[in-house]
């Protein structure tokens, strides 16, 4: 596989191109070191341009997943007692299967020894094949709350800043607080919150303090509306979680505080929720149908994510969950797609680097055999790749 970039023009001819946000009115896109440098071949490219006819394949930026764990194994079924030091392979494996599909970006939300950092430097370096990383390190959690084998308990908020500080100190992007607690972790109660909204507040103004997004993990009610009171930048799941189950405990009144914080939603939604689709009951998938449509009707805009690396959960699989978040949340396949691209960008911070294609942007693009706005399958039938101006796969 081809990791450099090239130093001449690259023109990508006989395309129809399908910008992040509309359809363009160009045929070519021009490719030069990592950036897109025009759409419509310039007559004029410095140096002796290639020319690659694409024979009318469909152009999109490259897909953004909004939150995975590079360190997670998800043919494990249980969480790691701690970190495996000595997993780079199989991290750097994860990461070549997920260019490989595709998925140019992503967020890591969660690991125990900052392996996710290294893996980051190292694509970013041209070391290794991957999507561009974004990593939040430890995530803050309670004494013994979710996901606590990750190293970042903390009792109050004064320890909750130093759990922070360290994060700091290895160079994350964002920071990750367990608001509730989850599923995978023995003794956390989803249903609960882990920190009060005054400590969440602390925990953002002091991420803040750094210039650092935070993203909060909410499957409980009273933690979602913790989290938008505090400020948070995106909640995690976001599952309404009562004394009913899933999606059971919908407010509007919170709704409205996310909503009128700016925060954004992701709702890792993967392929495995087919289950969902599939299921003759439907009683979970209504009440989650429910709540997601009230919320987009409301205008609170939803990135797409996968959870990548929990059991199951692949991380080269968003372009076959896309059909499926589409499906339950009610979205429009533009706006599906949107949300992992153009819209990502924004909710990750990173719109002023990828998200569309566009002069001045990433060459994070994505060549595919038919349209997924009519037809989601299309994603995936990748036909062309690449990632920051480099070649993944050729037409």
């Amino acid at each position: 596989m081809n990791v450099k970039t090239s130093r001449n023009a690259t023109v990508l001819r006989n395309l129809r191109i399908w910008d992040g946000t509309a359809w363009a009115d160009a045929d070519s896109i021009c490719v030069q070191g990592p950036s897109i440098t025009a759409l419509e071949a310039p007559e004029e490219q410095p140096g002796k341009p290639t020319v690659i006819d694409c024979a009318g394949a469909v152009a999109i930026p490259g897909l953004m997943d909004a939150h995975v764990h590079m360190e997670l194994n998800p043919e494990h079924s249980k969480p790691p007692a701690q970190t495996d030091l000595n997993q780079q392979p199989q991290m750097e494996k994860r990461a070549r299967e997920m260019v490989e599909a595709g998925i140019t970006t992503a967020r890591d939300l969660g690991g125990g020894a900052w392996l996710e950092l290294k893996l980051r430097n190292r694509i970013a370096e041209g070391a290794v094949p991957g999507p561009r990383l974004i990593c939040a390190g430890q995530p803050i959690t309670s004494p013994g709350g979710h996901c606590h084998f990750w190293g970042g308990e903390a009792a109050d908020l004064a320890q909750a800043r130093r759990v922070l500080e360290r994060q700091v100190s290895q160079g994350v992007d964002l920071i990750k607080v367990m608001a509730s607690g989850g599923r995978m972790t023995k003794g956390s109660d989803p249903s609960k919150p882990q920190f009060d909204v005054e400590t969440l507040s602390g925990i953002v103004t002091s991420a803040q303090h750094h210039g650092l997004p935070v993203a909060a993990h909410c499957h409980g009610t009273r933690a979602i509306e913790y989290a938008a009171r505090a400020g948070v930048s995106t909640i995690e799941h976001c599952s309404w979680v009562g004394q009913d189950g899933w999606a059971s405990d919908y407010q509007e009144e919170i709704a409205r505080i996310i909503l009128e914080r700016g925060v954004w939603v992701s709702p890792t939604i993967n392929r495995g929720w087919q289950r969902m689709l599939d299921s003759k009951t439907g009683a979970v998938l209504a009440r989650v149908r429910a709540a997601y449509g009230a919320m987009l009707e409301m205008g609170i805009p939803f990135v797409a994510s996968t959870d990548a690396g929990i059991p199951g959960v692949f991380h080269h699989h968003l372009p076959e969950a896309l059909g499926v978040f589409s499906r339950i949340a009610g979205l429009t396949n533009a706006d599906t797609l949107r949300s992992a691209t153009s819209g990502a960008a924004r909710a990750l911070g990173l719109s002023a680097i990828t998200g569309r294609l566009a002069p001045g942007l990433a060459a994070d693009i994505l060549l595919l055999d038919g349209d997924p706005l009519e037809d989601m399958a299309a994603l995936t039938r990748p036909v062309g790749i690449w990632a920051n101006g480099r070649a993944v796969r050729l037409p």
